[in-house]
């Protein structure tokens, strides 16, 4: 099943400008995107809706991760998920230069930890990850607890339509 991210120009730029703000301690900021979706017979269709970055006050003063958030933090992302019916997916930005732009071995096995509890609260709804760089984007969909795939495809609609086809493993390249 292929799996496309579409979110307009504007939205990816202004999240894109949230999270370069520095931090008083964390080496990057994380957020919370919220989604509509649409399923198909062999695509689903991940609709951008709004963005919910972590507050400055939520963030723990840990030098083992880029950045550490709080359980607070968790806590209203997973608000997000209950009391309204879309997916969320977590979303930080790596602006280290490298070929390929995907999530750290710390990324996947902290994913691992927490988006399953998404499920807990909004069931029929997917949710995932994101991780981006200045111009592209990767991430990973769960459509239940235990069903992850990499997100095939980012499309960004705006004065032009752009499109960032990931690779098998869901990389895509870091300059987009």
């Amino acid at each position: 099943m292929s799996v496309l991210f579409r979110a307009t120009e504007q939205f990816m730029a202004n999240l894109r400008n949230d999270l370069m703000r520095p931090h008083r301690f964390a080496h990057e900021r994380v957020g919370f995107v919220t989604v509509k979706a649409a399923a198909g017979a062999d695509s689903l269709v991940l609709l951008a809706q709004d963005y919910f970055p972590v507050a400055d006050s939520e963030y723990v003063n840990d030098r083992t991760f880029g950045a550490m958030i709080g359980q607070e933090a968790l806590r209203k992302a997973l608000d997000l998920a209950l009391l309204n019916p879309v997916g969320v997916f977590h979303v930080h930005m790596h602006l280290l230069s490298q070929q390929r732009l995907w999530f750290s071995a710390i990324d996947l096995s902290e994913q691992r930890n927490f988006v399953p509890d998404f499920f807990k609260v909004r069931p029929t709804m997917p949710h995932g990850a994101l991780v981006l760089s200045p111009q592209s984007a990767a991430g990973l969909v769960w459509r239940n607890a235990s069903d992850v795939q990499p997100i095939s495809e980012f499309n960004t609609v705006g004065a032009q339509l752009k499109i960032i086809a990931a690779a098998l493993d869901g990389s895509t390249d870091y300059s987009g």
